[in-house]
């Protein structure tokens, strides 16, 4: 089974968003998505609030390659 591949596009980007969706439109293991981050999603912890992630969901810190390229690639 092919491993799916995911390309984040930053949100400033919608050009190339637009021309990787039709490129990758036949490709079924390509996914092309624009970038949905807002920074941080948690609020700072407080003395009493625990923590309720087991780990980081996000495998991979891209946000130096939406920066400068506009998009990065990553195996989803």
């Amino acid at each position: 089974m092919m491993q799916e591949l995911l390309y984040i596009v930053s949100r400033e980007r919608s050009d190339l968003y637009d021309l990787l969706q039709r490129s990758f439109a036949d490709v079924p293991w390509v996914r092309v998505i624009l970038d949905r981050r807002f920074g941080e999603r948690r609020a700072p912890r407080g003395a009493t609030e625990e923590e309720r992630r087991r780990s980081e969901r996000r495998q991979r810190d891209v946000s130096r390659a939406l920066d400068s390229l506009g998009w990065a690639l990553v195996r989803a």
